[in-house]
């Protein structure tokens, strides 16, 4: 019994001595961890706009609108992490940025 106790004991040490590597490798590389959780959301987010920028070639102006808005925040998570985190997923970002460009100057020329 108390065997299984010490293991329990040594394996929470283990996870929280990971977490705190983790959040001092983080800081190190000069971020916030918030900054670095916003950045893995938008990520995820980056991957749904990437598919629904190639599927849709026409979108409503509701869809437009959704679609600004999540690129915008997309941008904004992007810019608060260093290049060399996201360098893989340029081509992704690079799409989004040019579909959010193409909206906005669809939108502009049409008001």
């Amino acid at each position: 019994m108390t065997v299984l106790i010490i293991t329990i004991y040594i394996l929470i040490l283990i996870i929280f001595a990971l977490v705190a590597y983790a959040v001092m490798q983080i800081r190190m590389f000069g971020m916030k961890v918030k900054d670095f959780w916003g950045f893995i959301e938008a990520n995820q987010m980056l991957d749904r706009l990437y598919m629904f920028a190639k599927q849709y070639e026409k979108m409503t102006p509701q869809e437009q609108v959704i679609y600004l808005s999540e690129a915008e925040k997309i941008f904004k998570a992007f810019d608060k992490v260093p290049n060399e985190l996201w360098e893989e997923e340029y081509d992704k970002y690079k799409e989004v940025v040019n579909k959010y460009n193409d909206i906005r100057m669809l939108r502009w020329t049409s008001n």
